[in-house]
Parts: C-alpha cells; structure tokens; sequence
C-alpha cells in the first residue's frame, strides 16, 4: 500500500499531512483544502516525488492539484468572523427581582463589569436603571469576547444589546456601535386609544362578576373605590344586582389590551336603585366623579379603605376570639391576605404610626377637627408614613397583616367622631363638592355626551325596579 501526502511547494515545504490509504485521502484533502491561503496552488501527490504540469489531472485525487482565487485581503477572514458572531449570540430574558441592579444582573450574565458601566451609562440618557421594577424583563443578546489572547478562566461576555419596555408607551433599546460604544435609543409604540364598554350581572360579588365580564384588575379596583364612600360592598349586593362600566383604554396594533385607563362613567344597580356616576373636571380642576345632580361622589372619608375585602366582624359587643370573654369593638374588621395595600380614608395628618401594643402596627390620622381615622394590625407601613406626614385619601399608608393581637391577617378600622369611636357604617358623612352655575351647565352637556356614548358600546340602561 502506497502512502500519500498533501504538501506545499517552495517555502513551507515541512508542512506534511501523511494520509494512509488511497480511500482515506479523499475526504482529509478536502478537509486540508479549507485552510489553504487565497491565491496559492497545493499539490496533492506520492511524497518526495516532483510532479510535472502535464501529469496533473482535475480532481481532488493523489496526485492532482487544487487553486484557490485570489480575493480582496482581509474579506474571507471578515465574513468567517461575522457568521461566527452570528450564530454564537444567545438571547436572555431577565427579571427583576426586588433589591436586583441593572449592574449586578448584567455582571451575573456573563457581561464584564467595565462594559456593563458603559451600556449602563448609555441608558441613562433614555431611561434610569433606578426606576427597575420587580417583575420587570430585560432582553439580552450576547456573543463571546472576542479577545483572541483571553484566559480560559475569563467568561465574560460581549453585550451586542439590551432591551427592555418601561411603559406600554415606549421601548427602549441600548446596541453595541463598535465605533462610538454604545448607543441608546428610545422607541414610541404604536397604541391604538380606544374606550370600551362592559356591563355584568352579579350573582355572588362585585370582583367575580368584573372579571368574568372581562374587566381589567385596574378598571376593578378604582370602580370599588369610586362606590366606597356609599356602598357596603359585603352587605349592599343581592343576586341579580348589574354593573356598567364604560373607560378608556390603550390598544395594541393587533387587538391586545395594553393598558386600562381612566373611567368615563359607572353605574350600579342595587335592589333595582341605580346609581351613576360620571367623569368630570369643573373649573376648580380637581377630577371627580358626579352623581346626574352634579353632587361629588367624594366624602370627607372612605367607609371601606380597603379593596377586595370581606367584613369579618362588626362594631359593637362580641366575645373576643382570644381573650374568650364579651368586649366592646370599637371598629370593624375586614379579612382579607396579608399584603394588600390599606388606604388613608380621606386627607389629613398622620398622628401616629408605629408598634401600639395589641393593635400591632398601627396608623391614626387627623382629617379635621372633627374626624380621625385608626388602622391596625398592619404587616408593614406605606412609604414615608410617618408620624407628621402629610396623606391624601386614597394614598397607600399600610399592609394588611396580623400583628399585635390578631388570629388572622385583617384590617382593623377605626373611625373616631369627636374624640369617640364611632361606627364607621352609620356615620353620616358630609359630601364633597357640588357643582353649581356655569359648572352644572358644562357639566350637563358633558353627561348627555357620555349617555350617548354608552347607549353606543352597551346599550340602553336596564333597571329594574324593586318590589
């Protein structure tokens, strides 16, 4: 058996692939054929023997020759390099956990800490990695460094770009430009404004019959809390009982909801009593709802400074579920999972905020001279409640938990009239303000506009009326 060998005239003459076998040769000097240099001829043949041009024949046999044209220096190797890079990028998703640095996660990736300082600085011209909410997602491509000299012991990574959606409104996109570093660019998204419509019977509570009519988990809440001042939402709902409701909101080009806005009118129909209210901003420029007379929906306070919850114990005398013996309660309870937000019942001043003994963490408010408003048993406090700060109604002050003398995370709420705690449920409380002269005219024109528009995307009211 004959061995060949694939070798190179003139200089490089040492350089020698010995093929054993006249079959094998075939596929290994294809295979050499791939790292020969541009513009130069390799011949395949007998080792030691001198071919003549004559005696060489087309084919990648013993003993025949193989050209390489000549191309523009540098291109090969470029174009390698770019379909390298390109199948060597791996996308990542990210998500923000609570107390994660954009620095941190990117470091943790693989990225380098020094490029991830830079694309981080080329950020914030568009967005500040401060404002990272958890639960937030972060699009990563990255490729290996490219550093032909790198320790194997450094993994660290190329960032070819980050991406990430702040709001529905706009993305914002950080790319590698390998002559000006990196770039950061911040994109609109095309939304569709759009307002919607929806109305739902309710057989069991006000947040079952929202969801299943479709209704957003924003659209939910600020439609319990528009009827908060008046309605007892664990008490008031009998089966049958309707919701209309009719806000905007922003679309994707493709029909999705992005985001739920603001509500143009609602209405509840209660033992065939219907109450509405509309969106209006009079002259003094505070949005509020009114009810068709041009009465405020507002009140001084919130009867139920809570969404989602259910009454578990009135005021008044009851055995005590720990002490087991009768005992005035002086508030009312509302059971509902540890962590959901509490809200500060009306404007006013934080008189006290801290440890109080049974009522575990605790928050009392003054409104007026008149009212003051207590919270227990709380998990934790609301951002920057302290004793002296300023709240206003609506504004998170706390978190439902179980601390102090609790069997069970609940609110306990506490309304105090004149120094004496009162029950929360039969107090009369003073109305907001009431729409008069040229504001009761705009406003009018401005509830016939809203009609006509809810007659358009949910019909006619259907009322029926009580026995």
């Amino acid at each position: 058996m004959r061995n060949f060998g694939l070798f190179k005239p003139g200089p490089r003459h040492a350089f020698r692939l010995v093929l054993f076998g006249g079959l094998v040769a075939v596929p290994l000097a294809v295979a050499a054929a791939m790292t020969i240099w541009p513009g130069e001829t390799w011949h395949a043949g007998p080792i030691g023997r001198d071919l003549e041009p004559e005696r060489i024949a087309a084919g990648l046999l013993p003993g025949h020759a193989v050209s390489v044209p000549a191309v523009e220096p540098g291109l090969a190797q470029s174009e390698a390099r770019e379909t390298e890079s390109a199948t060597a990028i791996v996308h990542q998703t990210l998500t923000v956990e609570r107390g994660d640095t954009l620095m941190a996660m990117l470091v943790n990736a693989g990225v380098g800490r020094g490029e991830a300082h830079e694309a981080i600085s080329a950020l914030r011209k568009v967005f500040q990695p401060r404002d990272l909410r958890p639960g937030q997602g972060i699009e990563l491509s990255l490729a290996p460094a490219s550093s032909p000299d790198q320790s194997e012991t450094n993994k660290d990574l190329r960032l070819v770009s980050l991406g990430l959606q702040p709001s529905v409104e706009r993305d914002v996109r950080v790319t590698r430009n390998d002559e000006t570093g990196f770039v950061a660019l911040a994109i609109k998204r095309p939304l569709i404004d759009r307002t919607v419509g929806a109305r739902g019977v309710i057989e069991s509570n006000l947040s079952l019959a929202g969801r299943e009519a479709g209704l957003p988990f924003q659209v939910l809440t600020d439609l319990i809390r528009m009827f908060s001042f008046d309605v007892d939402f664990q008490r008031d709902f009998q089966q049958g009982d309707s919701f209309e409701v009719v806000y905007d909101a922003k679309f994707e080009e493709n029909g999705d909801l992005a985001k739920a806005q603001d509500i143009v009118y609602a209405a509840l129909t209660l033992s065939g009593k219907r109450l509405e209210l509309y969106r209006y901003t009079p002259k003094s420029g505070n949005v509020d709802f009114f009810d068709p007379k041009g009465d405020s929906v507002r009140k001084t306070l919130m009867r139920t400074p809570i969404d989602g919850a259910r009454l578990s114990s009135g005021f008044g005398m009851r055995k005590h579920p720990i002490l087991g013996y009768s005992k005035m309660h002086r508030g009312i309870d509302f059971a509902a999972p540890t962590g959901t937000p509490i809200y500060a019942a009306g404007d006013g001043t934080v008189e006290s905020a801290g440890r109080n003994g049974s009522y575990g963490n605790y928050v009392r408010i003054r409104h007026n001279s008149t009212y003051k408003t207590a919270y227990a048993h709380m998990s934790r406090f609301g951002k920057g409640v302290r004793k002296g700060t300023r709240v206003k109604q609506g504004q998170v002050i706390g978190y439902v938990g179980t601390t102090g003398r609790s069997t069970g995370p609940h609110l306990h709420y506490e309304m105090i009239v004149n120094g004496r705690q009162t029950n929360p449920r039969s107090v009369k409380l003073p109305s907001g303000e009431k729409l008069k002269g040229k504001d009761l005219e705009a406003f009018a024109a401005r509830r016939a506009e809203i009609d006509e528009l809810r007659a358009t995307l949910i019909g006619e009211p259907q009322i029926v009326q009580a026995d």
